[in-house]
C-alpha cells in the first residue's frame, strides 16, 4: 500500500513545525560583517597587488604554458630548431 501526502506551507511554517531554529538573524548580521570585511580588504589593496593576485603567472610564465602545449601538439615555436628543440637565434 502506498500513501502520499501533499502538504503546502512556506518554509517558515515548516521550520517552526519541524522544531529547527530561525538562523536568519544570524545569517544576515554575518552576511553584514563579511561585507565589510571584504569592502576593507578592497580598500587597502593597492592596484599592483590586486593585479598580482589575480594574475600570478608572470608573462615568462605565460611563454613557458604556451611552450609547453606547442611541444603537446607536436609544433615549434618560431625560432626553434626542429631536430634539437633548441632556440636557432
Amino acid at each position: 500500500m502506498k500513501v502520499n501526502f501533499d502538504i503546502e506551507c512556506t518554509p517558515e511554517e515548516a521550520r517552526r513545525f519541524l522544531g529547527l531554529p530561525d538562523i536568519a538573524p544570524m545569517q544576515e548580521r554575518m552576511m553584514k560583517e563579511l561585507e565589510e570585511r571584504m569592502a576593507e580588504n578592497l580598500r587597502a589593496l593597492d592596484p599592483e597587488t590586486l593585479v598580482k593576485t589575480w594574475m600570478p603567472m608572470t608573462m615568462n610564465g605565460w611563454g613557458e604554458m604556451q611552450k609547453m602545449f606547442w611541444g603537446q601538439m607536436g609544433v615549434n615555436m618560431p625560432g626553434e630548431d626542429s631536430k634539437t628543440k633548441k632556440k636557432t637565434a
